[in-house]
């Protein structure tokens, strides 16, 4: 199985390059186009060449406002930055919301969280990527700056690069006609690189009395999440194809060059 291509970067984490993946009749997802990461508020262009040497032309902050406030993306010189937030209008103490209670308060964390109630939390994030109009409108910008011939790279990312970045690089693979297979291992890739960014985080939170279990539902991807999208998707639009039309509102000609521009 064909994942994603690490990119070693000395600050930015979790950078994958979707191109070389595998697609149906021996193509393959077109190299150097679509980016994936965590937030890039380290980002430091004089003490990263590898990553300077990528040429983003478009960053996609799917983050939240108050993420934003708090670690403000350091955008490479050259690049526009868009603003996707998937989460403004979505309900619930989703992901987000459980991973600032956990770091925050262990104990209140075991009380709300614990028992299976984390990994509950992030499937409805999942639901509300697919439904939620805020979500809809932030994965049509993405899509949309993807198809964009001329655009040059484009780097798109949440706070840790797995679950709002998760689902939108899962989207792109769909729409490029890779199968579920395909899509559910390049999901669940990102675990070491997440596991590995935030372990301090994740020692910390257990040290002071945290449930494992929750710092492993909230760090980490899980099959049952991208299950819960894909199936929330195919339960209101059928498939990917009318979800992108339907559901975001993207036209036959942005399908068209995306697939143009991001299969080789």
């Amino acid at each position: 199985m064909q994942y994603a291509h690490i990119v070693e970067s000395a600050t930015v984490a979790n950078l994958r390059d979707l191109g070389g993946i595998d697609l149906p009749g021996g193509a393959r997802v077109t190299p150097g186009i679509a980016f994936r990461s965590g937030q890039l508020d380290r980002f430091d262009a004089s003490g990263d060449p590898l990553f300077t040497a990528l040429g983003i032309r478009t960053v996609i902050d799917l983050r939240t406002e108050a993420e934003r406030a708090a670690r403000p993306d350091r955008v490479p010189g050259g690049a526009h930055l868009l603003v996707a937030d998937v989460l403004a209008d979505a309900s619930g103490s989703g992901a987000t919301a459980a991973l600032a209670s956990a770091m925050a308060d262990p104990g209140t964390a075991n009380l709300l969280l614990g028992n299976g109630g984390a990994e509950r939390a992030l499937v409805e994030d999942y639901r509300a990527f697919v439904t939620s109009p805020s979500a809809r409108q932030a994965y049509k910008q993405l899509i949309t700056a993807l198809a964009h011939r001329g655009g040059g790279p484009v780097l798109f990312h949440c706070t840790a690069g797995k679950d709002r970045t998760g689902w939108g690089a899962a989207l792109v693979l769909l729409l490029l006609g890779a199968d579920v297979q395909t899509v559910q291992a390049e999901y669940l890739a990102v675990n070491p690189a997440v596991r590995a960014e935030f372990a301090p985080l994740i020692d910390a939170f257990v040290a002071a009395g945290g449930d494992p279990e929750v710092a492993e539902a909230v760090f980490s991807v899980r099959p049952a999440y991208l299950a819960a999208a894909i199936e929330t998707m195919t339960e209101y639009w059928g498939d990917v194809e009318s979800y992108a039309r339907a559901g975001l509102g993207l036209k036959d000609e942005t399908l068209d060059s995306l697939r143009e521009r991001l299969t080789a």
